[in-house]
């Protein structure tokens, strides 16, 4: 007899982290994962304002945080906020939009994202995955969705 079970499912209680502790404030883990992807596409990638996007960069992450991009990686904030500041200077016009829902799972989390000038298809997309501590980002892999080629 098949199980309708998926097989990925645990028994209630064995082994399996507990997701519904509050984080920050009266947030659940989940709700701040959430949260911290998308205030980190807006306020930290999105934002100008250098001052904004530093304090969002300290209230967000870790103060050992690492950026792992495909260029290499970034460690702490001075190096992120550089790297985030260059990169908003490049495309001032941009925006970032999230594309679908982001998902959470335990301590990590991940969004699809779209970066482009406002009402006009993106230039180009990713995925951000975060690995959270202490209800702050520690980690951020971006990964940069290749060019689709004409067939």
């Amino acid at each position: 007899m098949e199980s309708d079970r998926s097989p990925f499912s645990i028994t209630e209680g064995v082994g399996q982290a507990d997701t519904s502790k509050k984080g920050d404030g009266h947030m659940t883990a989940t709700e701040r994962i959430t949260e911290l992807l998308y205030r980190n596409l807006q306020e930290v990638f999105g934002e100008g304002d250098a001052a904004r996007r530093r304090a969002a960069i300290e209230k967000f992450y870790t103060d050992d945080c690492v950026l792992y991009i495909p260029d290499g990686a970034f460690v702490g904030y001075d190096a992120l906020d550089k790297l985030a500041g260059e990169l908003r200077a490049t495309h001032p016009h941009f925006v970032y939009t999230p594309h679908g829902e982001p998902q959470a799972l335990h301590n990590a989390g991940i969004v699809a994202w779209g970066s482009g000038p406002k009402g006009e298809p993106p230039a180009y997309t990713g995925l951000d995955v975060v690995v959270v501590r202490e209800s702050r980002i520690a980690e951020l892999y971006v990964f940069l969705n290749p060019k689709l080629s004409a067939a």
